[in-house]
């Protein structure tokens, strides 16, 4: 009887807890109460059942287990026992757990939802569904006091999150991660994000204290973290990556007792150090701090972790060699900091690391052949650094390795694939290095290679196109930056279908025939090259169902051979024809299209109204042709899709289109340099995204359009040499233009003062822009498709900048009727670099505030009626390059030439007190005035923008018009 003991405390056990347990679904003696299925009945009317859309969170696989679970809510069954996703008290009926988890439910969270009649539940899970149309979480969220689980996360949810969510002070678990809205506007992807106040995290700790579980990643929190985080001693789990959080972290978290099953404070902006208390913290199997401002020591002693992720920091100095010592590691994550030295050799010690990425850093030296003791390594990453030396052999031939980048170090030695029929590689990138060639023909023994990139490496012998089409997986490759040798026998080219071709700077002079059999292209890039004549018939059919991406850009391409109202590629997302020698009518793109580039051709005509039908279009730009005729109202029918349009230096006459509609989304609208007449259409306030408005050089007469002062976006607004005319300025204005930071209202005939306050709300320009000169920004698209350009007047010189920084600055009024004082506001506007007020007929004294404009590269009052004397305050001005106060009524001592009768000059006559003291303010100016100038890179056709570089001597003064007599 003995031996049976224990099977029966077991059994009898069993008993006792399937009788005992106070939660469960399947009950039969206690049906669901009638309040409570009545409340869900009513909670499943409130939404729809809807798929979410699958690219919205490409990270989650929404449909792995998602099905609409109130599709079983039937009303004349038992919501206890056959209802999905509803959990009830065995004894009394309440409904006390709901799981509404992927269960495609669409539509807003209400506050008077009948969801908060369910005042027993425990447990509630309404994560992975669509409740964007929520303008906020309802506090009646507050009500449900009992609630012990709480996960609402990646629901499209945004707004602030409710104070009242801290009276659950019975909850263990809260996840409101991963919640924002994104949604497609003008070309770009916008966000709206979930809200958290530091207050109510700060009521949220103190009242809810068996929190175990808290997990907020990707909210807008743009503060330091409370101490009072560190008093949840039972917190288990801590996930707060993505939340903009700023300052010291507090060093206290790391002392809870229980955190162990996840520690996530990846990008954030965190400063200080990691408290030595973490080097204890030995049991964690993950560590995530990447994309913070972190710039302190590693810890010694993590040995038991399994991941580690430091990407986007500012760590610098070697690589712990120590890192070696963590022999459980799988993944290792290094990269975009500012780490040096070479490869340390003691990871190859680490036998179970399987990822590795150290590239964006500063590592240099040769790496090592010890590598090859990774025999569990799948992924090396180590591109764009300055390793050296030649690529080891045993790289192509590792066991597991599938993944191999090496691209932009200055790797050298013959390229050598040497036994490599057992390797595994999948994707290798060498491009950017400083290879010998040839490239051998035993490449072809990459069985397994799927993608090839070997753009750029310098190869002195051409590269034979052939040999890799005996690649026979081989599926993307690029060789662009290349001298390609194509052979007309491409025999085997047929049979070879490749999906991805970089063919970019290759030196081709014809399209290659082997394009005749790629029916399968996805992206095709022939840019760069010197293909000259039509573009072939044949050519119309590569990839004519599966194209999305083409350039054919920077060629000499004159028309098409078999003459197309349409373009004949029904997929394509970008086509690229610019700077080519295109002639003809302007060709059309397919439906699918939603970037079209043309500008820089020959093309002349009208342009088809049947391009009003491409209602996908996001960016055209047709800029710098011979195109002709009135311009399509239709194309303001479009403003709902495109962000981009651009129809510069063409020869367009008649309106402006006048149908801009309601939720435009157009960020750029360039029309400058044409022959348009009329006025400016006033439904461009439907534009409210509208961040550039170009109308430069054309024949609009029309009065200032105040109403612009109404698209907060504004950032460039030029309207130089047209026929406006009257005032810039009312008693009625607004004042507006707070995001403004190029304005040119030049050669026109604006006339009348400009009041003191008159530049006040102009905020951009109040603000001196941080300068990052690693990262330069420029204003336009920020794809990398389409960038924002301009011609501007700057240092008496007129330069056409086909970008512009960020940074730039500027405010041209000149060539008007402007009389009266300079207005005193604008010596508060301290980020400007351009300032331009001449040919005007401003009076009054040179303002000594401009001395304030320490940023001024560029000041031109002449052509006015100023009087009194030059200020000293523009010593001041360091940066200054260029100043030209001529012709007007200065009276400092000692100031000579046209237009007054004291002529500049050497002579042996004494000097005069007057001529003395001139001198003395000269020197002042030669010894006190450092100019820094921003190099303009390419200045010669190409003014790409400005960059702090060094520092001068004197005083660097172009085109002074009145000199100052030394």
């Amino acid at each position: 009887m003995n031996q049976y003991l224990p099977l029966f405390l077991i059994a009898f056990c069993l008993f006792f807890i399937s009788h005992s347990q106070t939660i469960s679904n399947t009950s039969s003696q206690h049906r669901c109460l009638p309040d409570q299925s009545s409340a869900l009945l009513q909670l499943r009317k409130e939404f729809v059942e809807k798929r979410m859309y699958s690219d919205i969170f490409d990270l989650f696989d929404y449909y792995n287990g998602s099905y609409p679970k109130m599709k079983s809510w039937k009303a004349d069954s038992d919501c206890c026992s056959s209802w999905d996703g509803v959990t009830c008290d065995a004894h009394f009926g309440h409904v006390i757990g709901l799981d509404l988890s992927k269960s495609w439910l669409c539509g807003p969270l209400k506050s008077n939802s009948s969801l908060f009649r369910l005042r027993h539940l425990r447990k509630l899970n309404l994560a992975l569904n669509n409740f964007s149309s929520s303008t906020t979480i309802p506090s009646e969220f507050g009500q449900l006091v009992r609630l012990t689980h709480l996960n609402l996360s990646r629901s499209f949810l945004h707004g602030r999150i409710p104070s009242e969510i801290s009276w659950l002070s019975n909850l263990v678990s809260l996840d409101l991660s991963f919640n924002y809205f994104q949604y497609f506007v003008a070309a770009d992807y916008h966000y709206k994000f979930l809200k958290l106040r530091r207050i109510d995290l700060e009521a949220l700790v103190q009242n809810v204290t068996y929190l175990r579980e808290l997990h907020l990643d990707d909210l807008d929190l743009p503060w330091s973290l409370p101490q009072s985080l560190a008093n949840l001693s039972s917190l288990t789990s801590l996930s707060l990556s993505e939340c903009i959080l700023l300052g010291e972290f507090p060093s206290d978290i790391f002392l809870l007792p229980k955190i162990q099953a996840k520690l996530d404070l990846s990008q954030n902006k965190f400063l200080g150090e990691i408290p030595q208390q973490l080097i204890s913290l030995t049991f964690l199997p993950d560590l995530n701090l990447s994309q913070n401002h972190l710039t302190i020591p590693i810890p010694q002693d993590l040995a038991k972790l399994t991941f580690l992720d430091l990407r986007y920091n500012l760590f610098s100095g070697k690589v712990p060699s120590s890192l070696g010592n963590l022999t459980q590691l799988e993944e290792l994550l290094l990269s975009y900091n500012n780490f040096e030295g070479r490869f340390p050799v003691s990871l190859t010690n680490i036998t179970k690391l399987t990822w590795i990425d150290i590239s964006g850093n500063q590592l240099e030296g040769s790496i090592p052949s010890e590598i090859s003791r990774l025999t569990n390594l799948s992924s090396l990453h180590l591109s764009q650094n300055s390793l050296t030396g030649a690529i080891p052999s045993v790289l192509y031939t590792m066991p597991s390795l599938s993944v191999l980048y090496l691209d932009q170090n200055q790797l050298t030695g013959p390229l050598q694939f040497q036994n490599i029929s057992s390797s595994q590689l999948n994707y290798l990138g060498l491009s950017g290095n400083k290879l010998d060639g040839p490239v051998p023909r035993s490449i072809s023994n990459f069985t397994k290679l799927r993608g090839l990139y070997l753009s750029s490496i310098n190869l002195k012998d051409k590269m034979e196109l052939n040999i890799f089409f005996q690649v026979k997986e081989l599926q993307s490759l690029d060789l662009s930056g290349n001298n390609l040798l194509v052979s007309k026998e491409n025999i085997n080219s047929t049979h070879h279908k490749f999906s991805d071709l970089y063919l970019s700077s290759c030196n081709l002079r014809e399209f290659p025939d082997f394009l005749k059999g790629q029916n399968q292209l996805q992206d095709l890039d022939l840019s760069n090259n010197k293909i000259e004549g039509k573009i072939p018939k044949w050519f119309c059919n590569v990839g004519k169902g599966t194209l999305r991406y083409l350039n054919l850009s920077f060629n000499l391409l004159s028309d098409f051979e078999q003459p197309l109202k349409v373009l004949p590629w029904k997929s394509i997302y970008i086509l690229d024809l610019r700077s080519n020698m295109l002639q003809g009518s302007l060709p059309i793109p397919p439906l699918s299209i939603s970037y079209f580039f043309a500008s820089n051709n020959n093309l002349t005509g009208k342009i088809p109204r049947m391009i009003c039908n491409v209602n996908s279009l996001q960016v055209l730009d047709i800029s710098n042709n011979q195109l002709n005729g009135y311009i399509p109202q239709c194309l303001g029918h479009l403003s709902s899709s495109l962000s981009v349009l651009n129809m510069r230096n063409n020869c367009f006459q008649g309106n402006l289109p006048n149908s801009f509609i309601q939720g435009c989304s157009l960020l750029t609208l360039d029309f400058s340099h044409n022959q348009i007449q009329g006025k400016i259409p006033r439904s461009l306030v439907q534009c409210q995204m509208l961040e550039v408005l170009n109308l430069g050089n054309n024949n609009i007469n029309d009065a200032f359009p105040f109403w612009l002062q109404s698209l907060p976006e504004l950032r460039i607004l030029v309207l130089r040499a047209n026929g406006f005319q009257g005032p810039i300025w009312t008693p009625h204005t607004r004042f507006g233009f707070s995001k403004l930071h190029v304005i040119d209202l030049s050669h026109n005939n604006f006339s009348g003062r400009l009041p003191s306050e008159y530049f006040k709300t102009w905020n951009a320009m109040l603000m001196v822009p941080a300068k990052d000169n690693s990262q330069p920004e420029y204003m336009g698209s920020q794809n990398n498709y389409y960038e924002d350009s301009i011609t501007v007047v700057n240092k008496g010189i007129e330069i056409f900048m086909v970008k512009i920084l960020t940074i730039f600055i500027a405010i041209d009024l000149s060539n008007n009727w402007f009389y009266g004082e300079i207005p005193n506001s604008v010596g508060n506007l301290k980020g400007l670099i351009v300032l331009n007020l001449s040919n005007n007929s401003f009076m009054g004294h040179v303002l000594s505030s401009l001395g304030n404009l320490t940023e001024l590269e560029s000041l031109d009052l002449s052509q006015n009626e100023l009087s009194g004397e030059i200020p000293q305050q523009l010593l001041r001005l360091t940066f200054l390059e260029y100043l030209n106060l001529s012709h007007n009524q200065l009276g400092n001592f000692g100031l000579c030439g046209s237009p007054l009768l004291n002529k500049c000059g050497n002579n042996n006559e004494t000097p005069s007190y007057e001529t003395r003291q001139e001198s003395s303010i000269v020197e002042r100016f030669d010894w006190k005035v450092v100019v820094i100038g921003y190099a303009c890179g390419l200045i010669i056709g190409l003014v790409i923008g400005y960059f702090t570089t060094s520092k001068r001597t004197v005083w660097f003064v172009r085109n002074f018009g009145v000199h100052l007599h030394s």
